[in-house]
């Protein structure tokens, strides 16, 4: 038991890191309807920005906060330069557009920074608490899953109690009728990939401290699990996008703890095969309209 203890209170912090990043995935899908494959190399990007402020004044919460902007930042110019051109050729074409733009990232950081991994301190302690005996969570992993769930419940108070957050709805489901009706589609989506990329700095900010180190490839195995935890959630669900990561969070430690780190990519695999062929539109999808 004390096993199956440990390797809950590890997927639990794994998961809280997979759900901050998922939700980023889903505040640019609600925006635009897109999935922002670029989005794991812009928030290596902002992170790097982050932990160069870090570097130096010596505040982490500056840092975040640098990092914060310079993802509103960035993802404000990458729809005004990149996708508002690639948009209308279809999704297909900034899906395109977004994987270019990780090569980019990925290269521009390379020749910026170097290849080597770079330190990333934590503001809290990470040696796990112990309760009767188990270790639990650590400081910085309740520092992460509550940031988690306060994003969860600003964006939810977003899209649910604000006029902004329902034009930005409107504009991502109908844009010609919300044109008519006097919304600025244009500037919806603007505020949409920035929103999405700020989160996804935070989220960067969160998930750096927990690997081996700051690199320009940092994110990208941590992009495929969180992209499985938003599918496994649903795509338009904030909600969703937290259980999605808990739940893959804990499954991938069972799996490595007792079947053997091996196992990891494939059980990545099968969650999200299942996911797709039972409920495509994830657990907590919305049900959908029908059109006679």
């Amino acid at each position: 038991m004390e096993r199956f203890w440990f390797l809950t209170f590890d997927g639990l912090a794994a998961g809280a890191v997979y759900a901050a990043f998922a939700l980023a995935l889903v505040l640019i899908w609600r925006a635009a309807r897109v999935v922002n494959f670029a989005q794991g190399a812009m928030a290596v990007a902002t992170a790097y920005v982050g932990y160069a402020v870090v570097s130096a004044t010596g505040s982490y919460w500056l840092g975040l906060a640098a990092a914060i902007l310079s993802g509103l930042a960035l993802g404000a110019l990458v729809e005004r330069v990149l996708m508002r051109f690639a948009g209308p050729g279809g999704p297909l074409n900034q899906v395109i557009v977004a994987l270019g733009l990780v090569l980019v990232i990925q290269a521009v950081l390379g020749m910026v920074f170097g290849n080597d991994y770079r330190p990333a301190p934590a503001p809290f302690d990470t040696d796990a608490l112990t309760i009767a005996g188990v270790a639990a969570l650590s400081p910085y992993d309740l520092w992460v899953l509550g940031a988690a769930l306060t994003v969860v419940a600003l964006l939810a108070l977003l899209f649910t109690r604000t006029p902004v957050g329902l034009r930005m709805r409107a504009a991502a489901f109908a844009p010609e009728v919300s044109r008519l009706l006097g919304v600025s589609v244009g500037r919806m989506l603007t505020l949409g990939w920035a929103l999405a990329a700020g989160v996804g700095a935070l989220a960067g900010m969160l998930v750096v401290p927990t690997g081996l180190g700051l690199h320009s490839h940092a994110m990208d195995l941590v992009f495929v699990v969180a992209f499985t935890a938003a599918v496994v959630g649903g795509l338009d669900s904030p909600v969703g996008a937290v259980v999605g990561g808990l739940l893959v969070g804990l499954i991938l430690s069972y799996v490595t703890g007792y079947l053997g780190p091996d196992t990891t990519p494939l059980a990545i695999l099968v969650l999200l095969l299942s996911v797709l062929l039972v409920r495509p539109g994830g657990l907590f999808s919305a049900a959908r309209a029908r059109h006679v």
